[in-house]
Protein backbone atom coordinates (compact mmCIF):
# COMPACT_ATOMS: atom_id res chain seq x y z
CA UNK A 1 0.00 0.00 0.00
CA UNK A 2 2.83 2.41 0.86
CA UNK A 3 4.45 1.75 -2.53
CA UNK A 4 1.17 2.49 -4.30
CA UNK A 5 0.79 5.81 -2.46
CA UNK A 6 4.39 6.76 -3.20
CA UNK A 7 3.97 5.89 -6.90
CA UNK A 8 0.76 7.91 -7.12
CA UNK A 9 2.46 10.85 -5.44
CA UNK A 10 5.40 10.71 -7.85
CA UNK A 11 3.11 10.57 -10.87
CA UNK A 12 1.13 13.48 -9.47
CA UNK A 13 4.29 15.48 -8.85
CA UNK A 14 5.67 14.88 -12.31
CA UNK A 15 2.48 16.10 -13.95
CA UNK A 16 2.74 19.47 -12.20
CA UNK A 17 6.46 20.11 -12.59
CA UNK A 18 6.26 22.88 -15.18
CA UNK A 19 8.24 25.84 -13.94
CA UNK A 20 11.90 26.56 -13.33
CA UNK A 21 11.46 26.20 -9.58
CA UNK A 22 12.76 22.67 -9.31
CA UNK A 23 10.74 19.51 -9.48
CA UNK A 24 7.69 20.98 -7.70
CA UNK A 25 7.14 23.86 -10.14
CA UNK A 26 5.74 27.12 -8.87
CA UNK A 27 2.68 27.93 -6.81
CA UNK A 28 1.43 28.06 -3.25
CA UNK A 29 3.06 24.76 -2.29
CA UNK A 30 6.49 25.90 -3.46
CA UNK A 31 6.34 29.55 -2.44
CA UNK A 32 4.50 29.38 0.89
CA UNK A 33 3.85 25.91 2.28
CA UNK A 34 7.17 24.19 1.41
CA UNK A 35 9.57 27.03 0.48
CA UNK A 36 12.67 25.15 1.67
CA UNK A 37 11.84 21.71 0.27
CA UNK A 38 14.94 19.54 -0.07
CA UNK A 39 13.72 15.98 0.20
CA UNK A 40 11.82 14.16 -2.53
CA UNK A 41 8.70 13.80 -0.39
CA UNK A 42 8.67 17.56 0.31
CA UNK A 43 8.80 18.23 -3.43
CA UNK A 44 5.95 15.77 -3.95
CA UNK A 45 3.85 17.52 -1.30
CA UNK A 46 4.68 20.95 -2.73
CA UNK A 47 3.77 19.83 -6.26
CA UNK A 48 0.56 18.24 -5.03
CA UNK A 49 -0.36 21.43 -3.18
CA UNK A 50 0.42 23.49 -6.29
CA UNK A 51 -1.73 21.31 -8.50
CA UNK A 52 -4.67 20.55 -6.25
CA UNK A 53 -5.18 24.08 -4.94
CA UNK A 54 -5.49 25.45 -8.49
CA UNK A 55 -3.09 28.30 -7.89
CA UNK A 56 -0.44 27.66 -10.53
CA UNK A 57 -2.54 29.31 -13.22
CA UNK A 58 -3.04 32.35 -11.02
CA UNK A 59 0.66 32.47 -10.15
CA UNK A 60 1.74 32.20 -13.79
CA UNK A 61 -0.76 34.83 -14.90
CA UNK A 62 -0.02 37.29 -12.12
CA UNK A 63 3.71 36.56 -11.80
CA UNK A 64 3.39 35.63 -8.13
CA UNK A 65 3.81 32.53 -5.97
CA UNK A 66 7.27 31.79 -7.34
CA UNK A 67 6.09 31.99 -10.96
CA UNK A 68 7.80 35.31 -11.61
CA UNK A 69 9.56 35.89 -14.89
CA UNK A 70 10.92 38.94 -16.62
CA UNK A 71 8.00 39.04 -19.04
CA UNK A 72 5.26 37.62 -16.80
CA UNK A 73 3.13 40.77 -16.74
CA UNK A 74 3.47 41.14 -20.51
CA UNK A 75 2.36 37.56 -21.13
CA UNK A 76 -0.59 38.14 -18.82
CA UNK A 77 -1.42 41.39 -20.63
CA UNK A 78 -1.45 39.68 -24.02
CA UNK A 79 -3.74 36.95 -22.67
CA UNK A 80 -5.98 39.60 -21.11
CA UNK A 81 -6.19 41.44 -24.45
CA UNK A 82 -7.07 38.21 -26.22
CA UNK A 83 -9.93 37.55 -23.80
CA UNK A 84 -11.27 41.13 -23.76
CA UNK A 85 -10.54 42.45 -27.26
CA UNK A 86 -13.94 43.98 -28.07
CA UNK A 87 -14.44 45.81 -24.78
CA UNK A 88 -10.81 46.88 -24.74
CA UNK A 89 -11.18 48.38 -28.22
CA UNK A 90 -14.22 50.35 -27.09
CA UNK A 91 -12.45 51.63 -23.97
CA UNK A 92 -9.29 52.41 -25.94
CA UNK A 93 -11.22 54.56 -28.40
CA UNK A 94 -12.56 56.61 -25.46
CA UNK A 95 -9.25 56.60 -23.58
CA UNK A 96 -10.96 55.40 -20.43
CA UNK A 97 -12.94 52.52 -19.05
CA UNK A 98 -12.87 49.53 -16.77
CA UNK A 99 -11.21 47.16 -19.25
CA UNK A 100 -8.49 49.67 -20.11
CA UNK A 101 -7.81 50.25 -16.41
CA UNK A 102 -7.70 46.48 -15.84
CA UNK A 103 -5.14 46.12 -18.63
CA UNK A 104 -3.01 48.81 -16.99
CA UNK A 105 -3.16 46.88 -13.72
CA UNK A 106 -2.25 43.60 -15.38
CA UNK A 107 0.76 45.29 -16.97
CA UNK A 108 1.80 46.72 -13.61
CA UNK A 109 1.32 50.36 -14.64
CA UNK A 110 1.60 52.50 -11.52
CA UNK A 111 -1.17 54.96 -10.62
CA UNK A 112 1.11 57.90 -11.45
CA UNK A 113 1.48 56.60 -15.03
CA UNK A 114 -2.14 55.59 -15.66
CA UNK A 115 -3.05 58.87 -17.39
CA UNK A 116 -0.08 58.51 -19.73
CA UNK A 117 -1.06 54.89 -20.41
CA UNK A 118 -4.65 55.85 -21.27
CA UNK A 119 -3.49 58.68 -23.53
CA UNK A 120 -0.97 56.46 -25.31
CA UNK A 121 -3.53 53.74 -25.94
CA UNK A 122 -6.10 56.23 -27.20
CA UNK A 123 -3.65 58.03 -29.49
CA UNK A 124 -2.51 54.69 -30.94
CA UNK A 125 -5.99 53.23 -31.32
CA UNK A 126 -5.83 53.16 -35.13
CA UNK A 127 -2.61 51.14 -35.21
CA UNK A 128 -3.71 48.80 -32.42
CA UNK A 129 -7.23 47.97 -33.56
CA UNK A 130 -7.25 47.68 -37.33
CA UNK A 131 -10.12 45.72 -38.87
CA UNK A 132 -7.94 42.62 -39.25
CA UNK A 133 -5.92 42.98 -36.03
CA UNK A 134 -5.61 40.02 -33.73
CA UNK A 135 -4.96 40.41 -30.02
CA UNK A 136 -1.31 39.67 -30.72
CA UNK A 137 -1.17 42.46 -33.31
CA UNK A 138 -2.83 44.90 -30.92
CA UNK A 139 -0.47 43.86 -28.15
CA UNK A 140 2.62 44.40 -30.32
CA UNK A 141 1.33 47.84 -31.35
CA UNK A 142 0.66 48.71 -27.72
CA UNK A 143 4.09 47.66 -26.50
CA UNK A 144 5.75 49.51 -29.39
CA UNK A 145 3.83 52.69 -28.52
CA UNK A 146 4.67 52.29 -24.83
CA UNK A 147 8.36 51.82 -25.62
CA UNK A 148 8.33 55.24 -27.34
CA UNK A 149 6.94 56.97 -24.22
CA UNK A 150 9.50 57.86 -21.54
CA UNK A 151 7.05 57.30 -18.68
CA UNK A 152 5.79 53.96 -20.00
CA UNK A 153 8.86 52.29 -21.50
CA UNK A 154 9.80 50.82 -18.11
CA UNK A 155 6.73 48.55 -18.31
CA UNK A 156 7.73 46.95 -21.60
CA UNK A 157 11.51 46.90 -21.22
Amino acid sequence: MKKLIAAAALISASSFAMADNGPAGCGLGTAVVFPDANEWHEHVLAATTNGTSGNQTFGMTSGTLGCESANGPLKAAEAFMNDNMDQLAADSARGQGETLDALAQVMGVEAADTAAFRATVQSNFDSMFTTEATAGDAFRSLTEAMSQDKALQKYVG
